[in-house]
């Protein structure tokens, strides 16, 4: 059992797909704070933008709730979960209507200081 005290930040019904997310928060898993911030940066995706703001979060979180030194954190645990979908119907041919599956997801990030 880890010991160390861990901060948590989540950011939930982010109007993405999960997969997309998954494939940002692969990159960033078990990365110093400071790596992580600038291969969201240089990611070319639109979930890198709402990662980055969440793993800030977890390190304001990390200084101000647990007095945590910033330069020390890291990226314990990053995970994606499905959201609520949102149902829309597009109009078809002949009258018809097809369903329009519009996704979230709940993206979550565990920072903890490394040990010495």
């Amino acid at each position: 059992m880890d010991a160390r005290p861990s901060a948590r930040a989540c950011a939930r019904h982010v109007r993405l797909s999960p997969r997309k997310v998954r494939q940002v928060v692969d990159l960033i898993r078990n990365k110093e704070i400071g790596e992580a911030l600038a291969i969201l940066q240089l990611t070319p995706r639109r979930a890198s933008a709402v990662v980055e703001k969440v793993v800030r979060s977890a390190v304001a979180n990390a200084e101000n709730n647990y007095d945590m030194d910033p330069d020390q954190l890291y990226v314990a645990e990053c995970y994606v979960d499905q959201g609520p979908t949102w149902k829309r119907m597009r109009p078809r041919g002949r009258g018809m209507a097809d369903q329009i599956l519009k996704r979230t997801c709940h993206v979550t990030v565990v920072v903890k200081e490394k040990e010495e």
